[in-house]
């Protein structure tokens, strides 16, 4: 069947459409978010620290994380991306969804104050704290065939392969590995519809904190992003810490920054009763 395109003024009326619905969700949100966090990172509580760990450039890891810790991702020795995956340890079937987190918080633009959504509309995540603001959750990680046009001649690691491994040793397939998101990655959206990188977005030493609203198996790749423009293949370790933080208060930011946050919490509250 032919596919007939729709006509400038088709286009625009569903635009407008869509922004009079994005009106009337952000008007529910109770409250304003803040800006990114401060740099450098503050220190953290020795006594709060769990566990510590340095991906080199390239490399992954994965660890478990229980509800009420959080963990650190930390660029401290300078740029780099780092691709993230979770799933619910109770259940793999229930895995991080970037689609519903962008969808249902009618934005893209993920930092401090927002939540990230599993499939089943549970919160996974709250984003405590973020430095940087720049993080991209639609574009996907590195493959081997868009290293070796990017960097051609050189041995590298990607990020889909990484996470194969990462799924293998969780004992799952690649058919379990969900959307990626990519931290640390300007990658913005333009008004012609294609995806650009802002480099100025990125700061040596940005950091990210997120705590864990469900016991998850989560997963890390270090490995630059497909649009990073460095045409040298040279990924910086990043830090991660797990670590115990705070009880969050009942006015918790995360918690009722949202309208969206509100529901997806009392779904987290049904499961876990």
């Amino acid at each position: 069947m032919m596919h007939v395109g729709r006509s400038p003024e088709e286009i625009a009326a569903n635009r407008a459409r869509y922004e009079e619905h994005q009106k009337k969700g952000l008007e529910f949100a109770p409250k304003a978010l803040p800006g990114p966090s401060p740099l450098p990172a503050p220190a953290i509580d020795s006594a709060a620290i769990i566990h510590k760990e340095t991906i080199p450039g390239g490399w992954y890891w994965s660890t478990k994380v229980s509800r009420g810790e959080a963990i650190r991702i930390d660029q401290a020795e300078g740029n780099s991306t780092v691709a993230l995956v979770a799933w619910s340890a109770a259940d793999t079937s229930e895995r991080i969804n970037l689609v519903d987190t962008a969808k249902v918080q009618w934005t893209t633009a993920l930092g401090k104050g927002r939540v990230i959504f599993s499939d089943m509309g549970r919160v996974m995540f709250s984003m405590i704290e973020d430095s940087s603001g720049a993080h991209d959750c639609l574009m996907g990680g590195s493959t081997a065939a868009s290293n070796a046009s990017k960097y051609p001649g050189e041995k590298t690691r990607n990020t889909r392969d990484n996470l194969v491994l990462v799924a293998s040793k969780l004992g799952l397939t690649r058919r379990d590995i969900p959307g990626i998101l990519n931290l640390f990655a300007p990658v913005r959206l333009s008004e012609a519809g294609g995806f650009g990188w802002q480099g100025k977005r990125s700061n040596s030493g940005d950091y990210v904190e997120l705590r864990a609203e469900m016991d998850m198996l989560v997963g890390f790749s270090n490995c630059p992003h497909p649009l990073d423009p460095d045409p040298i293949y040279q990924p910086k370790p990043v830090v991660i810490t797990r670590y115990q933080p705070a009880v969050p208060a009942d006015d918790d930011l995360c918690r009722t920054a949202t309208a969206e946050a509100m529901r997806g919490f009392e779904n987290n509250a049904l499961m876990q009763a």
